[in-house]
């Protein structure tokens, strides 16, 4: 037991001493940063935008910009590929994140490159990281500057510009969509840094097993900096053997990430897209999906009463009255995860989720309500037929509210052929059965309707 405290406070001095000497070598600076790539040369990924007579690769060796916008993933290398794009460029280049930067600092900008171009006729690149930060305003202030060439827009964003910029700016620069790094690059990566001794870790000689590699490229989300930041920590956490070679394992691997990334926004596209997976896949009867895309969001933090609330509207929307049961199961996970509380309401959840996914499929009662509120929308206030009306002061009486109505219960089987709708739309059908329970009353409710429409013409609407 003393052998082993001994030995961690050897390995606790010895990373002490070798974080020292990272420090002095490269300063504070993490391996991610350390890392970044300076040319195209070094870039890796994004072959889609910059594999030879692609959309990039041709505009720089034509040397011609417009503004542009890289939207992708963090640690898909968005800023760097801005940073090489201003390089490779001849112009003038001011860098600000909208984190910090507001309509002062753009205004300053602006001044800035009106300066340049008077006195080098140089053109200047706005280097805007994560540009989604900036409000309405800020953008406002930028749009006209960027509108008139005084700076090219260079943005960098994790978020769809389709709902963080506006319309006018995002008309004005060309949006380049950049993918997560697939496994393939991830383990370049790390063979570089492993094996770059000016800027990576090459001086710690270190072998990673491939346990630790999978582990650290699955947990990465195809997000470079997260990666690099945790192979930084397993191989300076990791004592070297007699031979000076640090061996990192899966352990080592799996305590540097502490936990996988999760890239999610609860506002953003992200949110979005993970909802739809469940839905569609609660649509195609699919339990599977369902469970991993439901088990995606409660993960990354979702709010499971949102989730909750959407599950109710799939079995309206997507089963309706094919199985009345299944609003029932969404409404009863709804109060029990409100009860219960995470973790054990999470169950409750998945419960209606594969429940619904089970269900018999039907739209119609989706597609009646949307028919009907679209022939509100059309038709307007249409007046209620006078039969329909209620009668409860003698002036109405006397005006025909009410006359002729037949009240369905002095009928036998409780009902009579009527015709509830105004003279406007009368046989119009918006209800259809499709499946499941609700297909049970397809024959009957096709006869009632017949009924009703060969009635003559003056039995429709009596009371008129």
């Amino acid at each position: 037991m003393k052998s082993d405290r001994q030995n961690s406070k050897t390995t606790n001095q010895l990373n002490m001493f070798e974080k020292k000497e990272i420090v002095e070598s490269f300063g504070e600076a993490p391996l991610a940063e350390r890392m970044r790539p300076r040319d195209l040369a070094d870039f890796i990924g994004q072959s889609h935008l910059l594999g030879p007579g692609k959309i990039l690769d041709r505009l720089l060796r034509n040397n011609r910009f417009d503004s542009l916008i890289l939207w992708g993933p963090p640690g898909c290398g968005k800023t760097t590929l801005a940073k090489i794009i201003a390089d490779h460029t001849e112009s003038h280049t001011i860098f600000l994140s909208a984190v910090m930067a507001g309509a002062r600092e753009i205004r300053a900008a602006v001044e800035e490159a009106k300066d340049v171009f008077a006195k080098s006729k140089m053109r200047t690149w706005l280097l805007m990281d994560e540009i989604h930060r900036l409000n309405k305003a800020q953008q406002d202030t930028l749009l006209p500057h960027v509108e008139n060439g005084t700076v090219l827009l260079l943005g960098a964003t994790t978020e769809n510009p389709s709902f963080e910029i506006i319309r006018p700016l995002l008309s004005r620069a060309r949006v380049a969509v950049l993918e997560p790094l697939g496994e393939g690059e991830l383990k370049k990566i790390i063979a570089r840094a492993l094996g770059d001794k000016a800027k990576g870790l090459g001086n710690f000689p270190a072998r990673l097993s491939v346990d630790a590699i999978d582990y650290l490229i699955a947990g990465s989300g195809g997000d470079a900096r997260v990666i690099l930041n945790a192979l930084e920590i397993a191989v300076l956490t990791t004592a070297p053997d007699a031979e000076g070679v640090r061996a990192v394992d899966l352990e080592a691997a799996k305590e540097a990430l502490l936990r996988k990334a999760v890239h999610y926004d609860k506002a953003g596209e992200e949110h979005f897209n993970l909802m739809s997976a469940l839905h569609k896949s609660v649509r195609g009867s699919d339990p599977d999906g369902a469970l991993y895309w439901l088990a995606r969001m409660v993960d990354a933090g979702e709010d499971p009463l949102y989730i909750a609330r959407r599950i109710m509207r799939m079995a309206s929307e997507d089963i309706g009255l094919a199985d009345p049961a299944a609003l029932i199961q969404a409404v009863n996970a709804f109060h029990a995860y409100h009860f219960l509380g995470s973790p054990e309401g999470e169950l409750a959840l998945a419960q209606a989720v594969v429940y619904l996914c089970l269900a018999p499929k039907s739209n119609s009662l989706y597609k009646a309500m949307g028919s009907a509120m679209e022939k509100a929308k059309t038709f307007g206030a249409l007046r209620v037929p006078l039969h329909l009306r209620n009668a409860p002061t003698p002036l109405m009486k006397e005006l025909g509210y009410g006359k002729k109505y037949q009240y369905a219960h002095d009928f036998e089987g409780g009902w009579v052929p009527e015709n509830y709708l105004p003279e406007e739309l009368a046989g119009t059908l918006f209800f259809e059965p499709k499946a499941g329970w609700e297909a049970r009353f397809k024959e009957q409710l096709d006869q009632r309707r017949a009924t009703v429409r060969d009635l003559p013409t003056g039995e429709k609407g009596p009371g008129r």
